[in-house]
């Protein structure tokens, strides 16, 4: 064969130096798209051999091997596929395949943070071998029967050398890389070994990893005897065919987890696009480890990225799994994803899938569900505020916890609650502080849910929004009227606005409104009620501190006096007794913080007036 010298086909004053520098916001890209060629190569060659046009005497078995020549600087990457001839050279490595030069260095000039999405779009991936190398050769032979091996060199990517090649007797293709200068850390064998798991752990070929000190290359010191990847990985079977051992094993494996996951959902869709993957749901101590999962997205086994939000919905990246979606392309860009129909389509069924897991769940395993509901619970309300469509396909599945420990939904606390109060539903954000209104809920055989994450005021506004009629009040909200004892007041409506009286006089503008009711708990003094909306318009006033939203708001507080607590009774019947005032004040008082120590902390003032109070009574009862 003679030596045949020739310039690449292209603008090449335009596309290396893009290449070059810009292609890849990641480097160490260029062994994914080389170890890709290469899977490509031998899965062509199994193709043909399926269809009986080439012959596979399983002489060798099918692999890649990635070796190391630190001596010579060299990365080479060789596999065992399809080959090429010089005529295929030409076409695959000459011609780089696309038209307009000018078109592509305009398009991508100032889009530098779509830089890592060119190579694939343009079918250039063996080019990202002149990212890291000051000269690239390739020797390759073809399958077809008495080809001759080819060598194609080329110092900078804009001029090559095709000549016969010494190098290779058998089907196949070697790209050896000479390592620039400011690239050497590629001859450290952990750097790329990391490189090739993070990339291409579950590629369908087996990939090695050998290194060398000698100038010879088929001389190592070292080899793996075992394969860096796993050719068959778990999504791509039948979920009928996993244990769920397997799933737990293939869990700790890709996400270095000792933990095991709540449970998973096994992706099997070759209609009407092909999407497969397992989605897990880990286990989480408390809301603060909320933090985004890894839902790693594979293109035919390649990995691609992590947490694209395009291709997952966001409030499932909590989440931890892999997602393998051949239809999509190996590189695209964002806007691309964005505006894709087929990627909405994986989108909303991925969403679809989760939200028929949650429901089989519910309605087979109702047990182990509401085991898994405190763990879940706030991934399912995010997901609900993120996509209200993804409220509606579950509403029906969502649990509360009530004050007995309970999982109950929605529906089951509305039909409970019957003739007591209708579609008003009671919850509880903070079970230590309103310990007391949890006892007289009990007191009057009511009911009320657990709601304690720092999402749950969102999540209630839109239960509120999408439940049309249902308000949700916190239990220490306006509920004297289903707590009021049905029995006839002991005390006359004068003896109640006296009270009234009284204890508006020594408050001042602590309490706005007073009530003089019968409650059954003869053991509580008084109560706070605080109105609902106006603690809502504070939260979210509070939320946008530092901005002057005009509203100057204040907590309204009901103080409710129980009439049967034999404290209120002494009061009453001493109220005109002038010798007793002082007194009657100080106990009125201690009552008031009392009612408000109940309810929320005390300011740092009012608690210390509260002490200096106590003290004094203290003193009062211990010189009787």
């Amino acid at each position: 064969m003679p030596v045949q010298k020739g310039s690449i086909s292209i603008h090449t004053e335009n596309i290396f130096p893009i290449i070059k520098k810009w292609l890849y916001s990641d480097k160490d890209i260029f062994i994914r798209e080389l170890i890709s060629n290469g899977c490509d190569a031998v899965s062509k060659y199994k193709r043909l051999v399926s269809l009986g046009e080439a012959n596979y005497n399983g002489e060798n078995k099918y692999k890649i091997t990635v070796s190391i020549n630190k001596e010579e600087g060299t990365l080479c990457f060789t596999d065992n596929g399809i080959g090429m001839t010089e005529e295929e050279i030409e076409k695959y490595i000459n011609q780089v395949a696309f038209s307009g030069a000018e078109d592509f260095f305009n398009k991508y000039k100032d889009k530098m943070e779509e830089a890592n999405d060119i190579i694939g779009h343009f079918g250039l991936g063996f080019y990202s071998s002149f990212m890291v190398s000051k000269k690239v050769q390739i020797d390759t032979m073809s399958y077809i029967e008495n080809a001759e091996p080819v060598r194609w060199v080329s110092e900078d990517g804009l001029e090559y050398e095709i000549s016969k090649s010494d190098y290779r007797t058998e089907r196949g293709t070697s790209i050896t890389l000479y390592l620039d200068d400011d690239s050497k850390e590629f001859l450290n064998e952990y750097d790329v070994r990391t490189v090739i798991e993070k990339y291409c752990s579950f590629l369908p070929v087996e990939i090695y990893l050998e290194t060398s000190d000698k100038k010879d290359g088929n001389d190592n010191n070292e080899v793996d005897i075992k394969p860096l990847n796993d050719v068959n990985p778990l999504w791509l079977k039948s979920p009928k065919d996993c244990t769920d051992e397997e799933y737990k094993e293939f869990y700790r494996k890709v996400f270095n987890s000792f933990d095991e996951p709540l449970f998973w959902i096994h992706l099997n869709v070759d209609y009407p696009f092909n999407l497969k993957g397992i989605l897990y749901f880990p286990k989480l101590n408390n809301e603060f480890e909320l933090v985004e999962g890894k839902v790693k997205l594979y293109n035919n086994q390649v990995f691609v990225a992590d947490n694209i939000k395009e291709v997952i919905p966001e409030f499932l990246l909590l989440l931890k799994g892999v997602i393998d979606c051949p239809d999509l392309p190996l590189n695209v860009s964002r806007s691309f994803l964005q505006n894709d129909r087929d990627v909405s389509k994986i989108s909303k069924h991925i969403v679809k899938k989760v939200a028929d897991k949650l429901k089989s769940l519910f309605k087979n395993e109702r047990e182990e569900y509401n085991k898994f509901w405190d763990d879940i619970q706030v991934f399912i309300k995010f997901g609900c505020l993120k996509d209200e469509g993804f409220y509606d396909k579950i509403k029906d599945y969502i649990l509360f916890k009530d004050i007995d420990g309970n999982h109950i939904t929605l529906s089951d606390y509305k039909e409970s609650s019957k003739g007591k109060h209708e579609n008003k539903v009671f919850y509880i954000s903070d079970e230590k502080q309103q310990s007391q209104y949890i006892k007289l809920f009990k007191d009057y055989g009511l009911n009320a849910v657990v709601l304690d994450s720092s999402i749950d005021n969102h999540f209630i506004s839109l239960m509120e929004y999408k439940e049309a009629g249902t308000s949700f009040n916190r239990i220490d909200s306006d509920i004297s009227s289903v707590l009021k004892n049905k029995e006839e007041s002991s005390i006359s409506d004068e003896d109640k606005n006296q009270l009234k009286d009284l204890f508006k006089n020594i408050s001042g503008d602590k309490i706005k409104e007073y009530s003089v009711e019968s409650l059954k708990n003869e053991e509580i003094p008084a109560m706070i009620l605080v109105s609902e909306h106006t603690r809502r318009m504070m939260e979210m006033q509070s939320r946008f501190s530092g901005m002057d939203l005009g509203m100057g708001l204040q907590e309204e507080k009901t103080l409710v006096i129980n009439e049967k607590n034999p404290i209120i009774q002494k009061i009453l019947s001493l109220k005109d007794n002038k010798e007793k005032k002082e007194n009657i004040n100080l106990i009125c008082n201690q009552i008031i913080d009392l009612a408000l120590l109940s309810n929320k902390e005390l300011k740092p003032e009012e608690l210390e007036e509260f002490i200096q109070r106590s003290n004094k009574l203290m003193g009062m009862v211990i010189s009787l």
